[in-house]
């Protein structure tokens, strides 16, 4: 617990040292100080007895005390006697106490000598009153001095340290006061790394978050994988067992060999796609170029045109030019043309066109076909593995993986995009930045 705060400490310290200034002060120079007292006065008397003296010098001895009488009479605190070569008096003031001190004056006047002296209280007692009340008032306005500058000083300390402890609490915090001095320093580097470490704690969160999101997704993924892969190689055993032991229809190599190529394929187009989903997960090289939008659309018509049954509209302007990783678009926009083509009915319609967005200066690229999809498969598209509809099953060249691969192509590329029911099509969009 703590006994004195840092106020009351640099309060009393202040003081202390203001005091022993004083002190030592006073120790050194007291004896100048009253020799100089002393000096002032005796120039004082010097300069009131001059008058006196100089009447004196010319007067007979009668005179002298006439003139002295009428002196006192006139001047009536003033102390002084006057006597002869024979120390005889020939006048006093009356009460006459003079003692020989230092501050007496003996002034010569020709036979005569005037003896005075200050009629004020002893010069030690009025020099030592005076320090006293010096000592008084310097110490009075040392206070003031000692508790503002404490008060100066503590203050942004004590503010720091209250800050400090909501820091440690991951609390918010007001930003300092703004002071050109090392405390100010010090407060604004203390803020400034507060706000680095909550930044650097969000981050890591962040990550952590994302870690366990993709350490599920993982799990989910290869959970699915081995289930997809599972069943037709079980079936495959299955057939190769039968064949060999020519049980029934199984005795037809020929017919069930085709059947079990036909499975494999399937399979290594499964096992291709997955191997391509685990290398967009991992540090995948992006290599962003320009590219004509037009010509890309063209050329992936033409990679597909024996699948093409349908009626297909492109709308695209020659003057389009994106950004992107080209090899990843080309993925992109082939996974998506081909589930269009899937599930578009052959008296359906599939459209491609883009619009120019001028506000965010980028392309939206769009492509729509015939069709509806059921709202509670649309938040599953991008899943490993799910299929719609009819296409919900294992039949068909469908890996349930061909969305999954454009999803997280468009994530590594960092380009918004959706998938959403009109009226009567279903729309697919991606927006692609002209810089």
């Amino acid at each position: 617990m703590k006994r004195f705060g840092i106020f009351a400490k640099v309060f009393l310290y202040t003081n202390l040292f203001l005091l022993v200034i004083v002190g030592v002060t006073i120790a050194l120079f007291y004896q100048q100080f009253t020799a100089f007292y002393n000096a002032q006065q005796l120039q004082r008397l010097q300069r009131d007895y001059s008058i006196l003296s100089e009447r004196m010098l010319t007067a007979n001895r009668f005179e002298m005390i006439e003139i002295a009488h009428r002196f006192a009479e006139g001047n009536q605190t003033f102390i002084f006697r006057i006597t002869d070569d024979y120390e005889n008096v020939l006048f006093s003031t009356p009460g006459d106490s003079l003692q020989f001190a230092e501050r007496t004056v003996f002034i010569n006047m020709g036979g005569y000598t005037l003896i005075a002296q200050d009629p004020a209280a002893r010069p030690e007692q009025t020099l030592f009153s005076r320090a006293v009340l010096a000592t008084i008032i310097i110490l009075f306005f040392s206070v003031i001095g000692a508790a503002t500058f404490a008060l100066q000083i503590t203050r942004p300390i004590k503010q720091l340290v209250k800050d400090t402890a909501q820091m440690s609490k991951l609390l918010p915090v007001d930003s300092p006061k703004k002071r050109n001095d090392e405390i100010g320093d010090l407060s604004l580097d203390v803020h400034n790394m507060y706000s680095k470490l909550k930044d650097t704690i969000e981050m890591l969160e962040d990550e952590n978050i994302r870690i366990k999101e993709l350490e599920e997704s993982q799990r989910y993924f290869f959970s699915a994988a081995s289930h997809e892969l599972k069943t037709p190689i079980a079936a495959t055993s299955l057939v190769l067992e039968g064949m060999l032991a020519n049980v029934g229809d199984y005795s037809n190599h020929p017919k069930y060999l085709k059947e079990c190529i036909k499975l494999m394929d399937e399979q290594s187009q499964t096992i291709y796609e997955i191997l391509e989903i685990v290398n967009l997960d991992s540090n995948f090289d992006l290599t962003i170029e320009k590219f004509n939008l037009q010509n890309i659309v063209n050329d992936l018509l033409k990679m597909h045109t024996h699948l093409i049954t349908q009626n297909i509209t492109v709308d695209i302007s020659q003057n389009y030019f994106c950004y992107a990783d080209i090899r990843l678009l080309k993925k992109v926009l082939s996974n998506v043309l081909l589930n269009a083509i899937q599930n578009t009915p052959n008296t359906g319609e599939i459209k491609i066109f883009a619009e120019s967005e001028k506000y965010t200066k980028s392309i939206k690229l769009k492509i729509t076909n015939t069709g509806q999809i059921n709202l509670e498969s649309l938040p599953k598209l991008f899943n490993p593995f799910y299929r719609t509809g009819k296409a919900n099953n294992r039949s068909g060249s469908k890996t349930g993986l061909g969305l999954t691969i454009v999803k997280k192509a468009l994530n590594l590329m960092q380009l918004n995009f959706g998938i959403e029911n009109l009226q009567e099509e279903v729309l697919f969009w991606v927006i692609l930045p002209e810089e």
